[in-house]
């Protein structure tokens, strides 16, 4: 960290009481749990996806039909 960043930080943690290494693990806490959910999100829709008995019917237009002016 370059000076400033770490001085703005120090300021930071002193006004809440706390420290920038907890700071710093609070941030970490934050993303590693907002990534695992995210994680877990996309497994389940994938095992949904794969189980879905949905389909997209017939195509009743061609990809020059869609692209006709």
């Amino acid at each position: 960290l370059d000076e400033a960043t770490l001085r703005d930080a120090r300021r930071i943690a002193a006004e809440q009481s706390t420290s920038v290494n907890a700071l710093i693990r609070g941030f970490l806490e934050q993303l590693t749990a907002r990534e695992s959910r995210a994680h877990s999100a996309r497994q389940r829709i994938v095992k949904l996806s794969r189980g879905s008995k949905g389909g997209r019917g017939s195509s009743t237009w061609t990809r020059d039909d869609l692209h006709a002016r």
